[in-house]
């Protein structure tokens, strides 16, 4: 099988070779081990391996002692792999000890900062490790015109390299029964995992929608302090991207100010939805608005810059489906499931630059083949060029 190389591992290897540290976090299924596994590396442990954890975990100076013999017998620095570091923390004191001394460098990987983050002491080796997020598939590193194929079944590696349907079906229910299982039962994150399998259902359904937290505790049947909660644990777990609206305006009283919650792949968003692939066709122009934003979201991650993107909403009419937030301003985007953009498609773009007088230039992704001037600083794009949009 081809490898497909991934964007971030120039960022990776840049701070290897300045010397430092990185901690890698992305979903399961990303492609975190297979990318360090490229690494040239003197010595890699897998913490998802019960024996190895519960080793080290009794006894974290063995992890020391190993290191530091290894690194006797080297000309320079060994360069340490250690994978799925959530699940034995610990281990991050005697990795910053052996740092600071100079003796080794690492890379961590993750695919939960739940326990990283909260409701422990963990040492996040503060100034030491390079932080670095590892997303499905980008257009940049795939590209394809295959655009129905994108948004039923996403763009995680292990699935795009599926050729037969039926099969990529089955390993996507299966992601999301092994997340289920593994992530939130084993790590104990939430004590009714039976209605916490309601709410992954609603919010896949309700992804790249406004959230109402209190409606959502009504259909589930808890309350809405714990539907945020339940958010928290998706988000802290990789599997959502919260985005928030843009609150500051000139005259606009009632902005919206919730957040949309976005599923991190299209694939798992359908299956945990329970939709099957026979979707309504009006349902592809909501998919291909989350798509288009999820890969804003990524492009702006891989992104030199200062990149934030969020979206734009008035409740009592006009909003902007992403904006991106660079140093510039704003550049609002307006997402249409169509090849022939029209004047009624950039209404709201025009709203929005007349209440941010300082926005340069506004854009509809859409599918049309070409680039094309649809009004004064507002252009139409094909959605295979939306990495143009981010510099």
């Amino acid at each position: 099988m081809e490898y497909i190389h991934r964007l971030q591992e120039k960022k990776i290897l840049e701070s290897i070779n300045r010397g430092k540290s990185v901690l890698l976090l992305g979903a399961r299924q990303t492609g975190k081990t297979t990318l360090i596994g490229r690494l040239k590396h003197d010595l890699s442990i897998s913490l998802v391996r019960p024996d190895t954890r519960q080793r080290y975990e009794k006894a974290p100076e063995l992890l020391a002692g190993e290191i530091e013999h290894l690194a006797e017998q080297k000309t320079k620095k060994p360069l340490i792999l250690l994978d799925e570091i959530q699940k034995a923390f610990a281990l991050l004191d005697v990795a910053q000890d052996l740092i600071d001394r100079g003796i080794a460098n690492f890379v961590f990987t993750g695919s939960s900062a739940r326990k990283l983050y909260r409701g422990t002491k963990a040492n996040l080796l503060p100034g030491r490790v390079v932080n670095c997020k590892l997303d499905p598939f980008t257009l940049t590193e795939v590209r394809t015109d295959d655009l129905k194929n994108i948004l039923l079944y996403g763009a995680l590696p292990g699935i795009t390299n599926i050729k037969n349907t039926k099969y990529k079906e089955t390993d996507l229910e299966s992601y999301v029964t092994t997340y289920l299982e593994e992530e939130v039962r084993a790590e104990a994150l939430v004590r009714n995992l039976g209605a916490f399998a309601r709410f992954l259902e609603y919010a896949a359904s309700e992804s790249g929608n406004i959230v109402n937290f209190r409606k959502l505790s009504q259909e589930i049947g808890v309350s809405h302090t714990t539907i945020k909660d339940y958010y928290q644990v998706l988000e802290d777990c990789l599997i959502v991207e919260r985005v928030d609206p843009v609150t500051k305006s000139r005259t606009r009283k009632k902005l919206t100010k919730s957040s949309k919650y976005l599923f991190f792949d299209l694939g798992v968003r359908r299956v945990a939805a329970r939709e099957g692939v026979k979707l309504p066709r009006d349902h592809f122009g909501n998919l291909f608005e989350q798509f288009i934003g999820l890969e804003l979201i990524r492009i702006g991650r891989l992104s030199e810059s200062r990149v934030k993107v969020l979206f734009w909403r008035d409740p009592d009419g006009p909003e902007v489906d992403w904006v991106i937030e660079n140093e510039d301003g704003y550049i609002p985007i307006e997402v249409k499931w169509t090849d022939a953009p029209s004047s009624k498609d950039i209404r709201h773009l025009k709203v929005f630059q007349q209440e941010y007088q300082k926005t340069k230039t506004a854009y509809v992704v859409c599918r049309t083949p070409r680039k094309m001037k649809l009004d004064k600083n507002i252009y139409a794009i094909p959605w295979q060029e939306i990495d143009s949009l981010i510099k």
